[in-house]
């Protein structure tokens, strides 16, 4: 089989071609993909060529992690049959072009146990489950606190504030710099940081991704509160000690979500708990890629864009 997918050939070399497709074997399922989201952190590291060495990291490759559509062949014993609607977390099945993550394909091959069902309503917000379940990971456990102030008011900051008020917490404080961006709120505060004059927060959610702002978040922390470092930060992060050593504060990284991330945040979403309505601000047709990457890149009013396949040659 072959496919039409999208492909990173370089550094802002990024456009559509034909690739192979690797043949299911037992227990993999074939999705053709609907919709596919575009990551304005990780993804536009690659994009860029400013992502530090990273496991599986190389070019060409096929980008994207949020990719919804319906299975077309499953394998006996897995569980799932043709016509089923699923998210599935990019795939790494075209041969000698890397799958890194792998998601931005009109169709692609993946093991069944990492792909969740979903409901056939959610269309194309139904691309977006990975960025809740990586926003749910970081707050849910036992160990974890529920942020008082989050860093950031794109798609990432507004689930994390949407996931916050559906866990029964009070409604977090969010800083935005961006006027446009700080629109959108629901059920919440938002801020620009220099509106803010409070300075004993005890957890600070940074999804910013700014390698920068260690010091200012660390000023804003109450007696042993805690820092989340819940973007991806492609530079060094230093702070200065004394500040910190004063709060004695906590620093904890938030890394990507689990299968149990996915599934509980799936339950949400078809509960009513949690809403994804008006993350996604742009769509595109596929054949558009080239076009859709940049705005979702350097576009500040693009809070998501949005892939579509459903066209796709």
């Amino acid at each position: 089989m072959h496919t039409t997918a999208v492909i990173l050939e370089g550094p802002k070399a990024l456009g559509l071609g034909q690739v192979n497709l690797t043949a299911p074997s037992a227990g993999d399922l074939v999705i053709d993909v609907a919709h596919s989201g575009i990551s304005t952190g990780t993804e536009k590291l690659f994009w860029s060529g400013q992502m530090p060495p990273f496991p599986g990291m190389g070019y060409p490759l096929v980008p994207g992690y949020e990719a919804a559509g319906e299975v077309v062949e499953a394998a006996p014993g897995t569980g799932f049959k043709p016509g089923d609607r699923v998210f599935v977390p990019g795939a790494n099945c075209y041969g000698d072009v890397k799958g890194l993550f792998g998601g931005a394909s009109s169709r692609l091959v993946s093991a069944a146990d990492r792909v969740v069902r979903i409901d056939p309503a959610l269309k194309a917000e139904g691309a977006l489950l990975a960025l809740a379940a990586t926003a749910r990971h970081a707050m849910a456990g036992m160990d974890k606190t529920l942020p008082e102030l989050i860093v950031g008011h794109g798609v990432f900051g507004r689930l994390l504030a949407r996931l916050t008020i559906a866990a029964g917490g009070k409604p977090p404080t969010v800083w935005e710099i961006d006027t446009d961006r700080a629109k959108g709120a629901t059920g919440y505060q938002v801020l620009h940081p220099d509106a803010d004059e409070r300075r004993d927060y005890k957890c600070i959610y940074d999804a910013s991704g700014q390698s920068d702002l260690l010091n200012t978040l660390i000023g804003r922390l109450a007696k042993q509160g805690e820092i989340v470092l819940a973007g991806f930060y492609p530079k060094p992060l230093s702070f200065a000690f004394p500040p910190a050593f004063m709060r004695e504060a906590r620093l904890r990284i938030a890394a990507e979500w689990t299968r149990d991330d996915l599934t509980a945040t799936r339950d949400l979403i078809d509960h009513g708990a949690l809403s994804l309505d008006g993350l996604i601000t742009h769509t595109r047709p596929s054949s558009q890629a080239a076009e859709a990457y940049q705005i979702a890149f350097e576009d500040a009013a693009c809070l998501k864009m949005i892939l579509n396949w459903e066209n796709a040659a």
